[in-house]
């Protein structure tokens, strides 16, 4: 890019170089600065250069022009410009090559608050100048890029910026350095829940972020305590990611139970992932608490009942925690009560015949069966 303008040039208008600077036809009244370059990306904490020429009439109004003061500037303006070598921000870091018409710019140790643009300016015995627009320079760090397959992931040292020459890469594995690995890119397994970062090899202190798997997620469970059937709870899956960069694949959606069944009782884990990879948890017990549902009564044998012969009456019912059962005859109380899931008849009398049903109970409630008839037959 060239930048040129005449202290007096008449386009139309008249335009004064401490008021406006424009692009013109190379050449004019001799006026002009030229960039090599207008668009500069840097890594951070690398050097840059801008290079860069001026040059100006020999004489005017027949004296001779004496240049009297050259700088750089990113701050003030074209009448009150900061001179970098003044300025706090750039301490140490800058170097003019102001050789003959070379007006060269060197920054070293870049950080991020130096992306700015950069304007030459010199001033003579008879007019300063400033080239403007100036150089722009974007000072980015790198970022480390992750794809994947299902069962591995490959991490790629990026910037912005060209990174020119094919440098070599330095990894760090938890903030170690690996030894051997010198390619922009990295494969890893996809159940490596390390932290990994990278660097232009030299400008170690200048590492990427760094990217993590998702730690061992963990299971947790609302309400806490008992878990009765109805009730609702939340199964919530949690996972410190670490790395605010790498997306989870899928939302962190919580397993909510709006009315929780006995059928829902089991064994729950999660699977935590993101891009670079993916964690299961310990599983977590899920044990719901409910009455007895509606006991039934059987009988065996189920045959004709002989009197004399051996009977059993069983009471069954599902419930958790385990039901106690009581027997009961029509119209007979008995002394001491029966208690337990059989009814057992050793010797089964005539006398014994008639209707029986049986109760199940628990903490959470109790149901009543429906009666069985027993009609035992003389021998």
């Amino acid at each position: 890019l060239h930048v040129s303008l005449s202290p007096d040039v008449v386009l139309s208008l008249i335009v004064l170089p401490d008021v406006l600077c424009v692009t013109v036809i190379q050449g004019q009244d001799g006026w002009g600065v030229t960039y090599t370059s207008t668009q500069i990306c840097a890594l951070q904490g690398s050097t840059v250069e801008m290079p860069c020429t001026y040059r100006y009439p020999s004489t005017m109004s027949h004296q001779t022009t004496e240049v009297v003061k050259r700088l750089w500037f990113t701050k003030g303006s074209n009448k009150a410009p900061v001179d970098l070598k003044t300025d706090s921000d750039y301490t140490g870091r800058v170097e003019y090559f102001f050789d003959n018409n070379d007006c060269t710019l060197r920054i070293s140790d870049l950080r991020e608050r130096d992306s700015a643009e950069y304007k030459f300016r010199f001033i003579t015995n008879h007019d300063g100048f400033t080239g403007s627009p100036g150089v722009t320079l974007s000072v980015t760090d790198l970022q480390v890029q992750v794809t994947r397959s299902w069962t591995q992931g490959e991490l790629r040292c990026h910037s912005s910026c060209n990174v020119p020459d094919n440098p070599s890469y330095v990894w760090f594995n938890n903030g170690q350095k690996m030894d051997g690995e010198t390619s922009s890119s990295l494969r890893v397994s996809v159940e490596d829940n390390n932290s990994y970062s990278c660097a232009v090899t030299g400008y170690e202190d200048y590492r990427s972020p760094p990217v993590y798997g998702p730690k061992l997620p963990s299971v947790s469970v609302s309400p806490s305590g008992e878990i009765k059937e109805g009730s609702s709870v939340t199964l919530t899956c949690q996972s410190n990611n670490g790395n605010p960069e790498l997306q989870p694949l899928s939302e962190n959606t919580p397993l909510v139970f709006r009315s929780i069944q006995s059928s829902d009782s089991g064994e729950y884990y999660c699977t935590a992932e993101n891009e670079l990879g993916r964690r299961t948890s310990r599983s977590i017990s899920i044990d719901v608490k409910y009455g007895p549902k509606l006991p039934s009564v059987s009988v065996s044998p189920s045959a004709e009942i002989v009197e004399g012969s051996s009977v059993t009456l069983t009471c069954s019912s599902d419930a958790n925690p385990a039901a106690k059962y009581t027997w009961y005859k029509e119209n007979l109380y008995f002394r001491p009560p029966r208690e337990g899931p059989q009814l057992v008849f050793s010797s089964i009398q005539s006398s014994d015949s008639g209707q029986y049903y049986c109760t199940a109970e628990n903490e959470l409630g109790t149901k009543t069966s429906q009666y069985k008839s027993i009609d035992v037959k003389c021998e």
